[in-house]
């Protein structure tokens, strides 16, 4: 009798350790497509196609945290093209749900550059030759991505943040960083531009990294970003 009850006591538990160690595994990485950013302000860098190269830096970004699935940006644009679709950072949530689902994306990530400025100073003890500046050269820029992630399956917007990049530097100075710059904002890599897009991509990868992966005390640091954000938009405004 008591052989019996050992013998269904190992049956029960073969049965229930597969169930327990299924409950343990992770859920699969987020699939995520990157529409082409689109942009609101004057910058001179930007052209007719800044938007994708900035999706593929993002898209590489994003990849390289290694919480994500990403759809290659070649078959998003062959579904645009084929669906007569227009990417677009302001397009509905339901035109981007459907373009994200038709290239097998459960989320597609919007960007619109909405603000952009840059500053030069130089004292009288620099020197320029052929456009490049050593040493009295004070440098800075400043971008502004509104961004907006969109669930393919409900349409609706998910996540929806301003993210900042800055810079600052001056002379011959380089940063070094996880990837590289291609496509037309190669030339703009080691500029202020260059290096305002890449932190503000950088950041834009952190963020959704914390909030659809990791959901843990990642997110108040963000939370203390956005309120300090906020918290200067107002103060730049007097009001009665």
């Amino acid at each position: 009798m008591k052989t019996r009850s050992i013998l269904a006591s190992f049956f029960l538990v073969s049965l229930l350790l597969p169930i327990a160690a299924q409950a343990k595994e992770p859920e699969g990485k987020p699939v995520v497509a990157v529409a082409e950013f689109k942009n609101e302000t004057s910058a001179g860098w930007w052209s007719s196609s800044v938007g994708w190269d900035l999706a593929g830096l993002l898209s590489n970004e994003l990849s390289n945290t290694g919480s994500f699935r990403v759809v290659e940006r070649t078959k998003l644009k062959a579904v645009l093209e084929e669906q007569n679709l227009m990417a677009s950072g302001r397009a509905k949530a339901s035109t981007a749900a459907q373009m994200g689902k038709l290239a097998g994306a459960q989320y597609l990530v919007m960007g619109t550059v909405t603000s952009y400025e840059e500053e030069t100073k130089k004292s009288n003890s620099g020197l320029s030759f052929g456009g490049v500046s050593l040493g009295g050269n004070s440098q800075n820029a400043y971008i502004a991505v509104d961004l907006r992630v969109v669930d393919t399956t409900t349409g609706e917007i998910a996540y929806s943040r301003t993210i900042e990049g800055t810079s600052k530097g001056g002379g011959m100075k380089l940063d070094f960083y996880r990837g590289g710059v291609g496509g037309n904002l190669a030339n703009q890599e080691n500029k202020p531009a260059g290096k305002a897009i890449r932190a503000a991509v950088v950041l834009i990868s952190d963020y959704l990294d914390c909030v659809m992966v990791q959901q843990n005390s990642c997110k108040a640091k963000f939370d203390a970003q956005e309120q300090r954000r906020r918290e200067r938009t107002s103060g730049s405004i007097d009001l009665d």
